[in-house]
């Protein structure tokens, strides 16, 4: 049985989900009177909200945010599982920071893609990726998320979940990835903008839903 290496760690986190329960709960009759019919999710992403008061749900697809939220009320009210985003939606600009940061820290592009996509390829900066926690969130995604169209795509990354109409094949890394437009050698790495400024998908008007 996998023990926590940090059991002061531990227990402040399962203290800190029984409140969040405890809130949530309380908040369900203010919420049944903003949200007839959607008190108790509500009261769960309100809930959620104050665990994990980092996140940042804006800028995510409205299938991606639509599928997260009720993936995650399912967890929290079925399972007792909490689940909060890490990462979501990504700018170019931001992801360009993160992947040249990348490059520059492993010394070439090949290696900085087993970890991180530039931002053409990036499915953050498509508003269609999740980066989750806790683990148990993770583990609890995994094994229920495709009921929601969520799912793990990288071997190498437990915490990256993604919106597909269609089951993927699990990937064992990014760099398994191939962008059909678009091949990266281990040379300098230059980052072309997007020709729609990097806008994620939907918020084109001739774009479908992106997989």
């Amino acid at each position: 049985m996998h023990r926590s290496a940090n059991p002061p760690l531990a227990i402040k986190t399962r203290v800190l989900a029984s409140l969040t329960r405890l809130v949530a709960v309380s908040l369900v009759p203010v919420a049944f009177c903003r949200a007839p019919g959607r008190g108790r999710f509500t009261a769960c992403q309100w809930a959620l909200a104050l665990r994990f008061p980092a996140e940042d749900l804006r800028g995510l697809a409205p299938q991606t945010l639509a599928a997260f939220t009720h993936a995650r009320a399912e967890a929290f009210w079925r399972d007792r599982q909490l689940i909060g985003l890490t990462s979501g939606y990504r700018d170019p600009a931001e992801q360009h920071r993160i992947f040249a940061a990348e490059v520059a820290r492993t010394g070439s592009v090949a290696a900085a893609r087993l970890r991180v996509l530039p931002p053409e390829e990036s499915s953050h900066v498509r508003g269609l990726a999740l980066d989750v926690r806790p683990t148990e969130g993770a583990l609890w995604l995994e094994r229920h998320g495709w009921r929601y169209g969520l799912y793990r795509i990288y071997d190498n990354e437990w915490w990256h979940f993604e919106y597909r109409t269609v089951a993927p094949v699990r990937l064992p890394s990014p760099a398994a990835a191939r962008w059909p437009r678009r091949a990266h050698g281990d040379g300098p790495w230059r980052h072309a903008p997007r020709p729609d400024g990097g806008r994620p998908p939907y918020m084109n008007a001739t774009a479908g839903p992106a997989a």
